[in-house]
């Protein structure tokens, strides 16, 4: 099944994942260092990053949206991806309110708890990437417009993933 939403014949859903994922990821990463004795600065960093990270998940949630809505249901895939996408609202939430708590603190420092959410976030951030993997790669979903969108998961059996080189 092709993507609905692309730009320039590319699916645009997937090239806007990285960004969220990468700052969230790093931002997380950030906050941590700056816990444990890193440079105070690491802290105003890690809370642009989470900033610009939600912007880049909410606009990467619409693009899904599209590619989400034309999965026909009954389908393997359409399963994968609710749950992706549930997992990815998780993620949203769970940043948003650690977004929302450094607003209007005193200081951009994340803390123990907030830290904690973060690392629980980021935990949810990974299984759902391994679903968006396994829709694309496994799945076809947004790229191959005569994918197998019952096809088996891809941890069932070395071989029901493929073997290397093979070719469609």
């Amino acid at each position: 099944m092709e993507s609905r939403l692309k730009v320039l014949g590319h699916p645009v859903h997937p090239m806007l994942v990285m960004f969220p994922v990468a700052l969230l990821v790093t931002g997380t990463l950030f906050d941590i260092v700056d816990t444990v004795g890193g440079p105070g600065f690491l802290a105003d960093v890690a809370y642009w990053n989470i900033t610009v990270g939600l912007v880049g998940g909410l606009l990467a949630a619409v693009a899904g949206t599209f590619d989400l809505l034309a999965i026909p249901a009954g389908t393997r895939a359409k399963r994968v991806a609710l749950t992706h996408a549930a997992a990815n609202v998780a993620v949203i939430l769970l940043f948003a309110a650690v977004w929302a708590v450094r607003l209007n603190a005193d200081s951009r420092a994340a803390g123990g708890a907030l830290i904690a959410i973060e690392v629980v976030g980021v935990a949810i951030l990974g299984v759902s990437a391994w679903l968006g993997g396994e829709l694309v790669d496994r799945l076809g979903v947004g790229v191959d417009r005569d994918a197998n969108l019952d096809a088996p998961s891809s941890l069932r059996s070395p071989t029901a993933a493929g073997r290397i080189g093979d070719v469609r």
